[in-house]
């Protein structure tokens, strides 16, 4: 019994297949060799436009279209010649072998064995993950899973389809390389790297993972560079994958002037969550407040940290942790330019629309003026928010509660709950009017010692306990119009809304922690208590009234905005003078956004005085021009305000900042941007440019630096960096 049967792909029966044994065919045709059933596994199944089978030699000849599957192996040829006895295939014209994991190679000329694993291979090209390539003159495979290449050459670079025939922009030749599937490794050994088809460095062994790793041990592109602080610097970070869920960065800066800069950073995923740690030390010469050498040298560093866990579906907690050694470290060393360092562990549930939350804050300012004993800790903060579920008529009630304990070394402390009870009843009319009418109460309880009244009729120096009751209602009545003209649809809405509620309610005893950070703006017109915080509060009636509009066309272009003001019976001396909310009537906000086009887009904030119209605080965003060049700018005007006697003054503001993105290839992009404080003590903040070159295979960036800013040991600092990235290199 023939070990072989032929299957005709158009032809069947008995006396076909004899025909097609005698003659042959120029019909497609399909052998299956049949092997005990302890061997299923190892099936081969040819296809192939003329098949041959000597039963004496048990030899199986195919002919044009050669396809042959054994085991999860492909080889595809022009043809094939089958060995049974000896378990050899030699294959040649065209041949493709496709490999289990989606590799391929192709050949001039190959002979395997082993199911396909084992052989030789002539003038052999190898198609790796991510379009990287391979070429060798020989190879030799062994085990299904490694490969042996002379005289070969390596690059995931894509050759100019004008060109083909030139060098890559680079490549790696060696004269050995060693293809290691199961490890996924690549060596070379008697390696060059080419550059454009020119030698530039050489090495006698080198590794690297080969393109279908995502995490390996290694390290990484290097930066380098050189500053006016720092001195020439090269950084080369290391990645040491310890485990599948965790994983551990060194970071070592070396510079000329300043040492080694002893970096690293640790990353790890947990059932329940994951957290990471950062961290540095540099080991430098002592400078005193006007940035001057003391002689001494002493430890510096930093250390922050950060993760997030889930306990349940309902809660979750985590923690934030930064500090420094001092005030000027992170600058110095250009690690960060923060200005305040917050440290938080907290917990937070959120159960369909109820949240509840708890935190600590402690914190470390970097700014010259910061006195780190009057710099508070909050321990702890606690937060709860209901909201019900909609009842009759659509009406809602909600319900949110605060404490907080806030404490000084040198300074005031005090203790607060605030608890608030709501209801709301959204309607809308027959006619397209929006009505939103609600109630709440509020009460908020403190313990202070050592709060500062100065200014007021008060002590100067409040102790005990102290409180407010504040009931409010808000009606608010809202009509949008929308009509279409042409491809253009319009809509303009008048707002309204009035607000009642007792005059008063910021006594002396009562700090002010939470609200000093406050400007008025258009998204802040229509809410009910203007403060970012709960320690001050709006009191008095009043009404807020403003106009929103907007044009959409069919195309994507709109043009949108709003302008409102505010007016209340009399003035309110909590807000601070120059904030645009301490007269009777508020000065004029609104914004206004321009975006005819994808290439185009122009907003405008504004507060404009209620007297003259004269603008107190004015922001500018404009971005304009295609992809392959985009200019951004951006201009802010903030005008001084006068603060309460325990705030922080607001001073003038004027600012500018530029930046510019151009593609000049489909590779090449430069980008410059500059940032000046145009106030009178002002000047450039900082400059900066970049030149960058990224394909698919080679990452080049160099950036220019300039930064004008002075703080005690931190100079006005001039830098160079490089970085180059190779492809699957590190």
């Amino acid at each position: 019994m023939p070990l072989f049967k032929f299957v005709p792909r158009r032809l069947a029966g008995a006396a076909a297949i004899a025909i097609l044994m005698l003659l042959g065919s120029a019909e497609a045709q399909t052998l299956v060799r049949e092997f005990d059933s302890d061997q299923a596994g190892k099936n081969v199944v040819m296809n192939a436009d003329t098949l041959t089978y000597d039963e004496a030699q048990g030899l199986v000849s195919a002919a044009g279209n050669v396809e042959i599957a054994q085991g999860e192996r492909l080889l595809i040829a022009d043809s094939v010649t089958y060995d049974e006895s000896r378990d050899i295939m030699t294959a040649s014209g065209n041949v493709t072998l496709i490999e289990p994991g989606g590799e391929v190679m192709f050949a001039d000329y190959l002979e395997l064995s082993d199911e396909m694993r084992d052989g030789v291979i002539r003038n052999l090209r190898i198609l790796l993950a991510e379009d990287t390539r391979i070429a060798a003159n020989h190879a030799r495979r062994s085990g299904g899973n490694r490969t042996e290449m002379s005289k070969a050459v390596f690059s995931p670079c894509k050759l100019c389809p004008l060109h083909p025939e030139e060098a890559p922009l680079w490549q790696i030749k060696a004269v050995r390389v060693v293809h290691d599937q199961q490890a996924r490794d690549i060596a070379y050994y008697d390696a060059w790297l080419e550059m454009f088809g020119i030698p530039v460095l050489y090495t006698p062994y080198f590794e690297h993972p080969d393109p279908t790793v995502r995490r390996r041990s290694g390290f990484l592109a290097p930066t380098y560079g050189s500053s006016s602080t720092l001195g020439v610097q090269l950084t080369t970070p290391y990645f040491w994958n310890i485990a599948p869920h965790r994983d551990l960065t060194f970071k070592p800066k070396f510079t000329t002037d300043e040492g080694v800069v002893w970096g690293a950073e640790y990353r790890e995923r947990i059932l329940t969550g994951n957290y990471s740690i950062d961290a540095s030390t540099a080991y430098g010469d002592e400078r005193n407040d006007d940035g001057i050498e003391t002689g001494n040298k002493v430890f510096r560093g930093h250390l922050f940290s950060d993760g997030k866990f889930q306990l349940d579906p309902v809660w979750n907690y985590g923690y934030e942790f930064q500090r420094a050694s001092d005030d000027t470290y992170l600058s110095f060393y250009r690690i960060s330019s923060a200005d305040t360092l917050t440290t938080r562990p907290y917990i937070e549930g959120i159960n369909g629309r109820n949240y509840a939350s708890g935190n600590a804050y402690f914190f470390q300012g970097l700014e010259i003026e910061d006195d780190q004993d009057r710099i508070p800790f909050v321990l702890p903060l606690l937060d709860f928010n209901y909201v019900g579920q909609p009842g009759a008529f659509g009406a809602f009630a909600s319900f949110d509660a605060n404490f907080m304990t806030l404490h000084r070394i040198d300074g005031a402390d005090s203790r607060r709950l605030s608890l608030e009870g709501g209801w709301q009843l959204p309607h809308i009319g027959r006619s397209g009017s929006v009505y939103r009418l609600s109630a709440s109460l509020r009460a908020d309880a403190y313990h202070v010692n050592n709060v500062d009244t100065t200014g007021t009729a008060r002590t100067t120096h409040a102790r005990g306990f102290a409180g407010r009751l504040r009931p409010e209602l808000i009606g608010e009545w809202r009509l949008p119009l929308v009509r279409r003209i042409g491809a253009i649809q319009q809509l303009v809405e008048p707002i309204v809304q009035a607000i009642l509620s007792p005059y008063g309610g910021n006594p002396g005893e009562i700090p002010n922690e939470d609200s000093q950070d406050f400007e008025f703006d258009d998204t802040k017109l229509f809410t009910n208590n203007r403060f970012t915080g709960l320690d001050r509060v709006e009191s008095g009636p009043r009404v807020n009234y403003g106009l929103r509009f907007g044009f959409f066309g069919a195309g994507g272009g709109r043009t949108q905005g709003m302008i409102g003001q505010s007016a209340r019976l009399k003035e309110d001396d909590t807000f601070n003078q120059g904030s645009g909310l301490e007269k009777s009537f508020s000065d004029f906000v609104g914004r206004v956004r321009f975006s005819p086009a994808d290439i185009f887009d122009l907003a405008y904030r504004f507060r404009l005085a209620r007297e003259n119209l004269a603008a107190r605080r004015n922001e500018i965003d404009f971005a304009a021009g295609p992809r392959a060049f985009r200019i951004n700018i951006g201009y802010a005007l903030l005008e001084e305000q006068i603060p309460e006697s325990d705030t922080t003054a607001f001073a003038n503001r004027e600012e500018i900042a530029a930046a510019a993105v151009a593609r000049i290839t489909s590779f090449w992009r430069i980008s410059a941007g500059t940032r000046r404080d145009l106030t009178g003590s002002g000047g450039t903040i900082t400059w900066n440019g970049a030149l960058t070159y990224e394909d698919e295979c080679l990452l080049f960036a160099t950036r220019l630096n300039k930064n004008f800013t002075r703080d005690r040991d931190v100079q006005p600092e001039t830098s160079l960096l490089f970085t180059i990235q190779f492809k699957h290199l590190g």
